[in-house]
């Protein structure tokens, strides 16, 4: 029997590459929900390695060794991804240059652009002009504390925060929309210049539109940030997504 003929090569579109957190379940499907105006012309993978648990003590800090995530990435540049993004926030904690280096390691050992939720959450807000921060997370308070010295550091104050205490990667997904929600109307009224979100496995991205409308202040949720980084990163016109937020409206400096 002859073989059969492949025809001609489909245009499967631009391909984005995503590192997720081993305990996470929010962020494919929120993502995939998030891409979805843009069927057709992109698309997203994932790969995981093992995190299941934050905090500042080591055992916790050493999920993030850089090694296990390279591994990640090597299976994520077979698909031949236009871009790479560590769809995460440990460097809003351990530091941004945790992620800077990441990013470097991922592009030199794949030969793929790198990103990360936190370095395009930091390009959403210097493009925001964001000085005053409101701060959601579902970390515990050293956690918090962390964040905001950090974000000081760069001359961004953390002036209302909500955390839910918990460690569990896990359990963060089980904080429901109305509740993460009802943590941005609590510091919004700080009239903050944009509220963070700051956690990928936290159900924020899908109301954002709304509370925006609500709120009157941009949300940053980290699920939203991450794809919004990776579309800019590899030039994607971002238009069809405009109606998710203000967000998808923004370039980054520089």
């Amino acid at each position: 029997m002859p073989a059969v003929s492949p025809g001609p090569a489909a245009d499967t579109g631009l391909r984005i590459g995503m590192l997720t957190p081993s305990s996470n379940t929010v962020l494919e499907p929120e993502t995939q929900a998030l891409i979805a105006p843009l069927e057709g012309r992109a698309s997203v993978h994932f790969a995981r390695f093992r995190v299941t648990q934050i905090g500042l003590d080591a055992a916790a800090d050493s999920q993030f060794a850089l090694e296990p995530i390279l591994a990640a990435a090597d299976l994520l540049a077979d698909a031949k991804p236009a871009v790479i993004a560590w769809n995460g926030t440990s460097a809003s904690w351990r530091g941004f240059d945790s992620d800077d280096r990441l990013c470097a390691a991922i592009t030199e050992r794949s030969g793929v652009p790198a990103t990360s939720a936190i370095r395009a959450l930091n390009g959403a807000m210097a493009a925001l002009g964001v000085r005053r921060l409101g701060l959601v997370t579902p970390y515990t308070e050293d956690v918090q504390q962390a964040i905001a010295r950090n974000y000081a550091a760069q001359g961004i104050e953390v002036v209302a925060e909500v955390h839910a205490g918990l460690r569990e990667n896990y359990a963060f997904c089980r904080l429901s929309e109305a509740k993460v929600a009802e943590m941005c109307r609590e510091v919004a009224s700080a009239r903050p210049d944009a509220i963070a979100v700051v956690c990928t496995n936290m159900r924020g991205a899908r109301n954002v539109a709304a509370l925006e409308a609500e709120l009157g202040v941009p949300i940053l949720d980290s699920v939203a940030v991450t794809l919004w980084g990776c579309l800019q990163a590899a030039g994607a016109d971002m238009a069809p997504l405009a109606p998710l937020g203000r967000l998808f409206g923004l370039r980054a400096p520089g």
